[in-house]
């Protein structure tokens, strides 16, 4: 299915936007939902994202390259991007920018939506998203059973680290300094890195947190 967001002289809306159509259903959203696009699907809803920009990609193209370049020498665990779909509740589907699955779920990693639960979940925001993350996919992931979910606000340069504690999340805002994954094991970053512009060699970053180089 094609669509396309225009505004009252039917001119294409360029973004940032958030789209939700009513009257779905998983079967329906499965069957049609592009793979080209984010689509996402909630209890009945498919929610659509404008284009991301180039400075969102930059960023989550480089925290791919932290994590999986760490996860791959360390041996632990997968990591995925979005488009690719996590059924994280029966009737919640969404495509996180990042996420990592553990070792005992990583085999399960295959078709889609994957159904794995994943142990560390990343949104990076745009103005259209930002409730959205904090708010209603905060509590799905929570309640999905996700054991850490970082928001990563460059706008605002914070991330806000949910944390499983007991029967609800630790919630951590984190403007400067290291912030360590309490669900990857020894993995870190300093946050300043993700508001340096431009972005720090991914790879310098990389040894340093495998502690084989300083920058």
């Amino acid at each position: 299915m094609q669509v396309m967001v225009v505004d009252m002289q039917k001119e294409p809306i360029p973004g940032p936007y958030l789209v939700r159509m009513g009257g779905w259903t998983l079967e329906r959203y499965l069957a049609e939902a592009p793979e080209s696009a984010r689509w996402e699907y909630v209890r009945g809803e498919v929610v659509m994202h404008s284009p991301a920009t180039a400075e969102h990609q930059d960023l989550v193209r480089f925290l791919l390259r932290l994590l999986d370049g760490y996860c791959e020498t360390r041996g632990w665990g997968k990591v995925l991007m979005g488009p690719a779909a996590v059924q994280v509740l029966p009737e919640v589907v969404r495509e996180p920018d990042l996420f990592v699955l553990p070792p005992e779920a990583a085999e399960q990693a295959s078709g889609g939506p994957i159904r794995a639960r994943p142990a560390l979940i990343i949104e990076v925001v745009s103005p259209a998203t930002r409730s959205m993350d904090l708010g209603e996919k905060a509590q799905e992931y929570e309640q999905g059973g996700v054991d850490e979910y970082w928001v990563v606000d460059a706008e605002r340069r914070e991330v806000i680290a949910h944390r499983r504690g007991g029967s609800s999340w630790e919630v951590e805002r984190v403007s400067q300094g290291r912030l360590a994954s309490a669900a990857v094991p020894g993995f870190w970053l300093e946050v300043e890195w993700l508001w340096a512009r431009p972005l720090p060699p991914a790879e310098a970053c990389l040894r340093r947190i495998r502690g084989e180089e300083e920058l």
